[in-house]
């Protein structure tokens, strides 16, 4: 089975982490997060994969060398954002068959299999996972009936209650998208679907309480490390804290249950670290805070500086003894070139 994963976003919310760090390619503890995504469908059997961006797009190129085994990836270019409609639309000629759609900045443990299964068993065109959330204002709402056939998209509810959102994750049909022109923003749920629910094809949510969450803002790629951290993901088993093997920890440094140091960071004498998470190469000196935080690649905290609440960006500084509280510092690496996507990967769009 084949699968689309559409890595295309900005990630706006997470700068600036995502200045130079495309969001799907964010560490998730001390690997890509993409790659978590790509490991969950090989589980479910599914051996390819086709993947776009015209978002720092060179910065895919090192993740797609080091990414061995199943699913293979397919790069296709992409010269302008087209939307997740608009993405699939594009990717449709390396599919022919029943294939399932993913967003590459959610990280569940939803059973792709038994969606699959569902999908066939209803005859549908196009089936899509739904999460039920207790505060469904953020989100816009997915209506079903009794036997879970989509009956509409609604807006984000101005009342404070809960409801069906659309999950992220798909199983389509290849005619769901038939008679859309590639190359052009399209939204699957403001277009394709409600057109496709119009005309009558069938179209259903498939529920389940299975673990979701969508990291698209400092808060909620926190949390996703702390659920883990939690054993709240099924089939995770993560220590806490977390401390990459090749990460160097002053025995007189302090961790939180909910850290996460990644590979080659430091934590020097004196220094906590509590609900944060280090990437590779940062390090907290002497002395130093840091809660509820996020450092980017080689960043470096100073000498008794405090953060609380901060992301910083991949190079960023810290002085000693600064104390900074909701900031978003920037490092000198925003827009800095990367490795070109490997040519038997890349295919042309």
């Amino acid at each position: 089975m084949k699968a689309i994963v559409l890595v295309g976003g900005e990630g706006t919310r997470l700068r600036p982490l995502t200045e130079t760090v495309p969001k799907p390619l964010l560490p998730l503890l001390d690997r890509p997060f993409l790659h978590h995504v790509l490991d969950h469908l090989a589980e479910h059997g599914v051996h390819e994969v086709v993947a776009s961006s015209s978002y720092l797009e060179k910065t895919f190129g090192p993740f797609l060398e080091e990414r061995l085994g199943d699913p293979r990836v397919t790069w296709i270019t992409e010269d302008r954002p087209l939307g997740t409609g608009g993405a699939i639309v594009n990717a449709l000629e390396h599919v022919d068959e029943t294939f399932l759609v993913l967003n590459g900045d959610i990280l569940t443990d939803l059973d792709l299999t038994g969606m699959v299964e569902f999908h066939r068993s209803r005859g549908a065109t196009a089936t899509i996972a739904v999460h039920r959330v207790a505060d469904a204002r953020p989100f816009g709402l997915v209506a079903t009936d009794r036997d879970d056939r989509v009956l509409e998209f609604r807006e984000k509810p101005i009342e404070l209650g809960p409801g069906d959102i659309n999950a992220g994750t798909y199983v389509l049909e290849p005619d769901a998208m038939a008679g859309w022109d590639g190359g052009r923003m399209i939204s699957i749920e403001r277009e394709i679907y409600p057109k496709l629910i119009a005309d009558g094809r069938p179209v259903f949510g498939f529920g389940s309480d299975a673990y979701w969450i969508d990291l698209g803002t400092p808060e909620k790629y926190l949390q996703v490390h702390f659920d883990l951290l939690d054993g709240k993901v099924a089939g995770r088993d993560v220590p806490a804290p977390f401390v990459a093997p090749s990460a160097a920890i002053d025995p007189r440094a302090s961790l939180g249950r909910h850290a996460v140091i990644g590979s080659g960071a430091q934590v020097r004498a004196e220094a906590r670290v509590e609900d944060s998470v280090a990437h590779a190469g940062a390090v907290v000196g002497p002395g130093a805070r840091v809660l509820e935080s996020v450092l980017g690649p080689g960043t470096v905290v100073g000498a008794g500086a405090w953060l609380e609440r901060c992301v910083l960006g991949e190079g960023a500084m810290v002085e000693d003894g600064a104390r900074l509280t909701d900031a978003r510092v920037s490092g000198p690496a925003a827009g800095a070139e990367a490795a070109d996507i490997p040519s038997d990967r890349r295919k042309p769009d």
